[in-house]
């Protein structure tokens, strides 16, 4: 057995670490750039608590999901603030955009050549700011992550910006930050986690490390996001941000597979919600790889998943194909939508199923699936 496994600096895991920390995160430079969501309201305690502790803060608000010249003009403004450290409070959209400024502020080449697929995938000429992420959604595990997801309109394409380096100096995963997220965002996010969590546990590279770590958390969030689709539950949320960390170390070190590898250029061509995405897919992309799967290890794995999908929807014992029927049906009615209602028609399957073969994902699903084999399970999950 060999396997290296990477992670953030530190991380803090629990209700009140966001405040705790603050001296910590205020020690690691002056003039701090705060990435924070639409409403910066949301981020002013933080705000208000650094410049406390004396630091010089900027803000920059992220309304969408990162893309280029957002991430161009972040840079920019880090650069003009002098800004020696990034702080990143809100979901995985702007995780992943503080991510990025904070490798890309010292870097001396444009940012296309350090992209993935579109650009050249050059390593950073020089390590990134420190950078700490504070997710207050549980979802993409983006907090422990060695990447950031970025769109690039003019290829139409989501493509990764990568670096061992640019994993957070620090996480603080504080679950009272998600409560009371709103439904849709709680639903999507949540199915993200568990998808993030089963990927790796069935990917080909999955080693013991992320094993340990996924076979303990793919239950726990399917009963955990159950719960919060009935009411809202303290301890549903702490659980799902447990989930979400595992699913954002276990991809670090290990794979992803064919969700992500369609949810990547799904996302660039339509603009939808990466999480919508993928808990759509899900059940369909299991089904493929069940019937394409050679690995006997692989099959009893995916077993193993049916068996916890049907305990936590009420149905213990059904076969597996039934399993992730239960579990499309589930979504739905919970509201999520289809990939028709996220405004991705048939043309933009066909371009996904084309492009997913080119994505770093695609590389560690369990089975080959064809670009046919794609468009097919696209259009059963329209």
């Amino acid at each position: 057995m060999s396997f290296a496994f990477a992670t953030a600096t530190e991380i803090l895991f629990g209700r009140g670490q966001s405040r705790a920390a603050v001296g910590r995160i205020a020690a690691l430079g002056q003039q701090m750039l705060l990435v924070h969501g639409s409403n910066p309201a949301r981020a002013a305690w933080l705000r208000d608590a650094l410049q406390d502790q004396g630091c010089a803060v900027t803000g920059l608000a992220v309304a969408s999901e990162p893309d280029l010249p957002m991430i161009e003009t972040g840079v920019g403004l880090a650069r003009q603030a002098n800004a020696r450290a990034v702080v990143a409070l809100g979901g995985g959209a702007v995780i992943d955009a503080g991510k990025a400024i904070a490798a890309l502020v010292p870097a001396t080449r444009p940012a296309l050549d350090h992209l993935e697929v579109v650009g050249q995938g050059l390593a950073l000429d020089h390590a990134p700011l420190p950078f700490v992420a504070m997710p207050t959604t549980a979802g993409t595990g983006a907090e422990v992550t060695r990447n950031a997801v970025i769109g690039v309109p003019e290829h139409r394409r989501k493509v990764s910006l990568r670096d061992l380096r640019m994993l957070p100096r620090l996480a603080v995963v504080d679950p009272a930050l998600t409560d009371d997220c709103p439904r849709g965002i709680t639903l999507a996010s949540g199915l993200d986690a568990i998808t993030q969590v089963i990927e790796p546990f069935i990917c080909t590279r999955a080693n013991a490390m992320t094993d340990a770590l996924c076979r303990d958390a793919i239950p726990r969030g399917l009963a955990a996001l159950t719960r919060l689709m009935q009411a809202e539950d303290a301890v549903a949320r702490d659980e799902m941000a447990w989930v979400s960390l595992c699913g954002g170390l276990a991809l670090a070190n290990s794979g992803l597979g064919a969700v992500h590898g369609l949810a990547g250029p799904l996302g660039g061509l339509s603009g939808a919600a990466h999480g919508a995405i993928c808990g759509v897919l899900l059940p369909h992309v299991l089904r493929a790889n069940r019937r394409a799967v050679e690995d006997g290890g692989t099959r009893a794995r995916m077993d193993q998943i049916g068996a916890w999908i049907g305990q936590a929807l009420g149905q213990p014992g059904i076969e597996f194909d039934d399993a992730v029927t239960l579990l499309a049906d589930w979504s739905r009615r919970a509201g999520l939508p289809t990939l028709t209602q996220l405004g991705i028609d048939r043309d933009a399957m066909q371009n996904a199923a084309d492009a997913a073969a080119s994505s770093s994902s695609m590389k560690a699903n369990p089975a080959p699936l064809t670009a046919q084999d794609l468009l097919k399970l696209m259009q059963a999950a329209g």
